[in-house]
């Protein structure tokens, strides 16, 4: 169940600084409930001694843990999610792959992509870039709020807003029919991370 209108993608090399696990954790301190190991780049030993280190920090504050694409990672962690690149493996294969009742996510980058991941039972998708946003240079010029709002208005599971999204920009996307919205920079590359949440709590009404 997505109970979550906030969800914060980790990127080790956006922290400022700061080890991935301690920015996440001061983040979840202030109030994320929902957060995705996204680290790409790392092969299955890295990126599972990562979650781990990442389970540790955050101990007795267990929010939605999502890995990023690697099923092997999700299941030797007991991850509650994950979350499928757009071109990654079908929903069904890691249904199959993963427990009863840990929730799937999908990216996706256009309304199509967004209604094949909803018919495959995807919980929900992430859309963007909604706004222009360096991570996300790869993925084209921004999708722009019209295109956010036609897939919102296209599947009926929730849709997260991604790229570029800030507390400012957060009610419009919500005007544009998001369920909520996700972040990386936003909140991990600020000066004070628990202050950069609140303005998200206050934006959304609620993590």
């Amino acid at each position: 169940m997505v109970d979550f209108r906030f969800y914060l993608i980790g990127d080790r090399t956006r922290c400022a600084g700061r080890s991935l696990a301690s920015a996440l954790d001061q983040a979840c301190r202030a109030g994320v409930r929902a957060v995705q190991i996204r680290e790409k780049d790392l092969n299955t030993p890295n990126l599972l001694a990562l979650t781990r280190e990442v389970q540790s920090e955050l101990g007795s504050l267990r929010p939605v843990l999502m890995v990023n694409g690697n099923l092997e990672v999700a299941a030797a962690c007991g991850a509650q999610g994950v979350h499928l690149p757009e071109s990654g493996v079908p929903v069904r294969v890691a249904r199959d792959a993963l427990p009863p009742g840990t929730l799937i996510g999908r990216s996706t980058h256009g309304t199509e992509s967004a209604r094949v991941a909803e018919s495959e039972g995807a919980d929900f998708v992430t859309f963007g870039p909604v706004y222009d946003t360096p991570s996300k240079a790869g993925f084209g010029p921004p999708k722009g709020l019209r295109a956010l709002a036609e897939t919102a208005g296209t599947v009926t599971i929730p849709v997260f807003a991604l790229g570029g999204v800030t507390p400012g920009r957060t009610r419009s996307c919500l005007e544009a029919g998001a369920h909520g919205v996700a972040a990386i920079s936003a909140v991990l590359s600020q000066p004070d991370i628990p202050l950069a949440v609140r303005m998200f709590e206050k934006a959304l009404g609620g993590l």
